[in-house]
């Protein structure tokens, strides 16, 4: 478990060391009590009392810990599947997306992916592994640039050559994002030419303000998921974090049929 710091006001310290210590250590309560009673210099007389017993029991300090973690998941949680239900069209559909897979699956996974992202070039053969094993699952690939100006530019090339040869796209992703350098204007210039692409035609589809619009709607929605990192994954109701492997991906596909 990471280390956190936790601030806590007197009165909240008070209430919560009480709720979880009650149970154990009845005479500590009626002594805050007493305190509380007292009038003028109450305060430090609650503080010392409840500092005696969080030293007593410092034990109660990580299940404090651990409770008000396990609330932050849950509503963090709560809050992702109210945005996937508000915005289920623009996480699944939108226009701008790639897709890999079968376009008319029954069930969808959408990443989001940085063509410089490591843990996104491992978990390729995730994705790979399970549109060959699954004739209905349908693949969103949303371009989430955020490690650096290369990044920027190459997935701008990326949106460039989506909107030019489609049906090329999951080729052109997989030289770009796989290839072992990094991905840059360049790179990914020279990838969609070696698959056809005018390049005077992609650079002027690079200059196409309606690439910037989307990366914008990106960032905006991945703020909205809490999404920070890539790759990310939007499978569901459920937001799922990391490279986790082709077993847990699966797993949450079957998940998120069984509740369809």
């Amino acid at each position: 478990m990471s280390t956190k710091s936790i601030s806590f006001t007197v009165a909240g310290l008070v209430a919560g060391a009480l709720a979880i210590g009650a149970g154990y250590y009845a005479g500590t309560y009626s002594a805050v009590a007493n305190a509380s009673a007292a009038g003028a210099g109450s305060d430090q007389k609650i503080e010392q009392v409840v500092r005696n017993y969080l030293l007593q029991n410092p034990e109660i300090l990580a299940e404090m810990q651990i409770a008000l973690e396990q609330r932050q998941e849950d509503m963090q949680a709560e809050l992702q599947q109210e945005t996937i239900a508000q915005s289920a069209d623009l996480i699944f559909n939108a226009s701008y997306d790639g897709v890999i897979g079968n376009p008319n699956g029954s069930t969808t996974i959408v990443e989001f992916f940085d063509y410089n992202c490591g843990f996104c070039k491992r978990a390729f053969e995730d994705m790979k592994m399970m549109v060959q094993s699954d004739p209905d699952l349908r693949f969103v690939l949303k371009e989430f640039p955020i490690l650096g100006p290369d990044s920027q530019k190459a997935h701008i090339v990326s949106m460039a050559f989506r909107a030019l040869a489609p049906e090329k796209y999951g080729e052109f992703h997989e030289r770009l994002l796989v290839n072992g350098a990094r991905a840059t204007e360049g790179a990914a210039i020279l990838a969609a030419v070696s698959l056809g692409v005018d390049e005077d035609a992609l650079r002027k589809e690079m200059n196409n303000p309606t690439i910037m619009q989307a990366f914008n709607e990106t960032y905006e929605l991945a703020n909205r998921l809490a999404i920070t990192g890539t790759p990310s994954y939007v499978i569901g109701d459920e937001v799922v974090f990391g490279a986790l492997g082709h077993s847990v991906l699966s797993e949450k596909v079957d998940q998120a049929r069984a509740t369809n």
